[in-house]
């Protein structure tokens, strides 16, 4: 006669997974590049030859779309997963989700200050545009490196990684010039 494996005695229900990590390390780089990215595309669409210069309206353009972006990205990743749990804990993990985009609405600040500073100063809409994707792309470069640097690259392919995030700067710049 052969043993039979004793039967499994049924599992009580799992409570519901605890809220997940808040963003780290290279995590936020995320948030970082796109906000950045994402500031320049703004600030290089927003600035139109003949058109009315609006450094003000601008500026509140790409917090506003800044902000929308980082509400959509937040909810879809929260939306593309299942949790068990009770519905207070599922709004908990929403605002969670929606919370750790704030790296992206930060990364547009720099521009929204550059557009403000342009509008009380008066300066020249192209001088500004020149200036802000220049930055972005300084930006994008110091996101990469510092980043990699942080998880544990050595300098050199840290360097290599703040040259391709700076390459996506330098696209828009192209882009930039060859549309207009």
């Amino acid at each position: 006669m052969t043993e039979q494996p004793p039967q499994a005695s049924p599992q009580p229900p799992q409570p519901a997974s605890p809220l997940p990590p808040p963003r780290r390390g290279a995590d936020w780089m995320f948030g970082g590049v796109y906000g950045t990215v994402l500031a320049s595309g703004l600030l290089a669409a927003l600035d139109q030859k003949g058109g009315e210069y609006t450094p003000f309206y601008d500026a509140s353009w790409v917090l506003v779309t800044a902000a929308t972006a980082g509400l959509a990205h937040g909810y879809s990743h929260h939306m593309s997963t299942h949790h068990d749990g009770s519905a207070r804990h599922r709004w908990r993990l929403l605002a969670r989700a929606l919370w750790n985009e704030w790296p992206m609405i930060a990364a547009t600040l720099p521009t929204v200050l550059l557009l403000l500073v342009a509008g009380l100063a008066h300066w020249d809409s192209h001088g500004v545009t020149a200036i802000g994707l220049g930055l972005n792309t300084a930006l994008l470069f110091a996101w990469g490196s510092f980043v990699a640097l942080r998880v544990g690259y050595k300098v050199r392919s840290a360097v290599l990684i703040g040259v391709a995030d700076a390459t996506i700067g330098l696209a828009i710049i192209v882009a930039n010039a060859l549309i207009k």
